[in-house]
């Protein structure tokens, strides 16, 4: 068992938790939030498909050419799905020094644990799509803090403790904001929730459940929340341009994205994606990793025979440049060719799968053109920018503070810390918290995220020579912990970022609708092209953007769809 992330020791985070003992989990965290009654509904729309081979027999599709554009997750999920069928499959990737789009583990040498995620790094209990993949490679998993009570609140130069109930913040922090008498009264959770949150008491199941659907057509209320930024929400929950100016440092995505639609934000408070959370034992990348392997072996799935099994062709460094159909309709060619240049390629396919970013696929040459929704949606949908930035140290001097796994949250340009949840395996006694965190061995090495943020801070914090950005991370570190700067410089063994705005193979870091794109464009994103040629997978083209959740069941629905298209030939 392990210190959970929201609520101390109740109910227990199990390593490698069961089915039924996530579901526990988020039943609970439901209930926290007021509408436990949602919770099948949640279930049913964050689970995977139909097995594949509901459609049709395995290896009914022999000889039929599949073209796959990307190699992260949505990709290698439809690659690994359509391989069951029979289908021969060539995945075209642009990266060459890893697998997984944005999944990207940085590994600081060989030594356990001294890894730092780039990408995502957690999983929340309700996203049923990646718990399916996670017991199908049989990969571990142990608890994500997501919540330290010792952690730092550092916010107009004050410092403090991020307790339960927000009494440090209150007494420290708040005489330093403009806050009417009644919001000086509340929490900061408190407050959140007022303008978060609580809206969606106003509504109905059937209501809520429109959040994390993509759908032709919303409801009134869908309709408001989609149509409206997140600064509108709060501000039409009461909160003053004070208290949404300090309830916003709490979540680094909000404050990123204050104006940006307030559906698109919700998504993952409404399912609880942030109540308990669970790491891949070794680091995110062993989840692409299991895919990948896969590809190379010629009886990878126990229900399916040998002989029905087709074949994926992995091609790294190849960029696909261009999409043509061809004449008569027959299939698709794609161009591609070597990211660092080189004379292009074109090759023809049946069908094709096209799971890169729409910030991406932007540069693409696509002749005819998509619809027209398509092909608004590829030049207008938003990406919001997001960065990390991690620090190799020699010792863990925010142990020796008390904080093991969690965020501290700052106003400064690095947004927010995150910690190693790893140590947190120690601290086993409920009765005696206290003593196991002062008995963790921070004389250890560890790897802490020194600044995760978006939007405008990602621009100005990343847009500096390097030793400039590193002084300055290593500087606002030291200050958030009320340490000399010096200490956490003589602490850090190296510093790497990723800005995702700066990745020439995604150019964004993750879709964000703007008000009103979820209600224009989310439908007509989802619908294949072509006459059915050309099928879509991403975590855009879901409706749990940002997540592998919505990666890996698009990546599902994709080969699905493909299957039932041909059934239909």
């Amino acid at each position: 068992m392990n210190l959970n992330s929201q609520y101390e020791f109740y109910p227990p985070q199990p390593d490698n938790p069961t089915d039924e003992e996530r579901h526990l989990l988020l039943k609970y965290a439901l209930t926290q939030r007021g509408w436990p009654e949602d919770m099948q509904a949640i279930l049913e729309r964050m689970a995977p498909p139909l097995p594949i081979t509901s459609a049709a027999r395995p290896g009914s599709f022999k000889n039929i050419r599949v073209g796959v554009m990307g190699g992260g997750l949505a990709g290698l999920a439809a690659a690994y799905e359509l391989r069951k069928m029979g289908f021969d499959i060539t995945v075209f990737d642009a990266l060459t020094d890893r697998i997984g789009g944005r999944v990207y583990t940085y590994y600081f040498g060989s030594s356990p644990g001294q890894y730092g995620e780039f990408g995502p790094m957690r999983i929340p209990v309700s996203h049923e799509t990646v718990w399916h993949y996670l017991r199908e490679f049989g990969l571990k998993t142990y608890p994500f803090i997501q919540y330290n009570p010792h952690a730092f609140i550092y916010l107009r130069n004050t410092r403090a403790r991020n307790d339960r109930d927000g009494a440090g913040v209150k007494t420290s922090i708040y005489p330093r904001y403009d806050l009417s008498p009644w919001e000086r009264a509340k929490s900061w959770q408190e407050l959140l929730a007022i303008g978060t949150d609580n809206h969606l008491l106003r509504a109905s199941t059937r209501e809520r459940i429109e959040i994390i659907e993509v759908k032709a057509r919303y409801s009134e209320k869908a309709l408001q929340w989609i149509n409206r930024s997140n600064l509108a929400m709060m501000e039409a929950g009461g909160l003053s341009q004070s208290a949404i100016d300090l309830v916003a440092n709490f979540n680094p995505l909000l404050e990123g994205n204050l104006y940006s639609s307030f559906i698109d934000f919700i998504q993952e408070s409404y399912p609880a994606d942030m109540s308990y959370l669970y790491a891949v034992e070794g680091g995110t990348a062993h989840l692409p990793a299991a895919f990948y392997r896969t590809f190379f072996d010629e009886n990878p799935y126990s229900d399916i025979p040998r002989d029905a099994v087709g074949r994926v062709t992995y091609r790294p460094g190849c960029l696909v440049t261009g999409v043509f159909l061809n004449d008569g309709g027959t299939g698709v060619t794609l161009r591609y060719g070597l990211l660092s240049g080189g004379e292009n390629v074109r090759e023809s396919f049946d069908y094709v799968v096209c799971a890169i970013p729409f910030s991406t696929l932007r540069n693409v040459e696509i002749n005819p053109l998509f619809s027209g929704i398509k092909m608004r949606a590829i030049r207008e949908v938003n990406y919001t920018p997001a960065q990390k930035t991690i620090l190799h140290c020699n010792w863990r001097f925010w142990e020796k503070q008390g904080i093991a796994g969690g965020a501290s949250y700052t106003d400064l340009p690095i947004g927010s810390i995150w910690y190693p949840s790893d140590h947190t395996r120690l601290i086993v006694h409920p009765d005696d918290v206290a003593g196991d965190i002062s008995r963790l061995p921070a004389g250890e090495p560890g790897v802490m995220i020194g600044s995760f943020n978006f939007n405008l801070d990602t621009t100005r914090l990343l847009n500096q020579p390097d030793a400039v950005l590193s002084a300055e991370v290593i500087r606002e570190v030291a200050a958030v912990h009320g340490l000399p700067a010096d200490t956490v410089a003589a602490a850090t063994q190296a510093i790497k970022y990723v800005n995702w705005n700066q990745e020439p193979t995604f150019r964004g870091a993750l879709a964000f609708f703007t008000p009103e794109q979820k209600r224009i464009f989310s439908y007509g994103m989802a619908l294949p092209e072509y006459e059915g040629r050309v099928f879509f997978a991403g975590e855009h083209i879901s409706a749990v953007h940002r997540w592998m959740q919505g990666s890996l069941q698009t990546g599902m629905l994709a080969a699905d769809a493909l299957v039932k298209t041909l059934t239909k030939r």
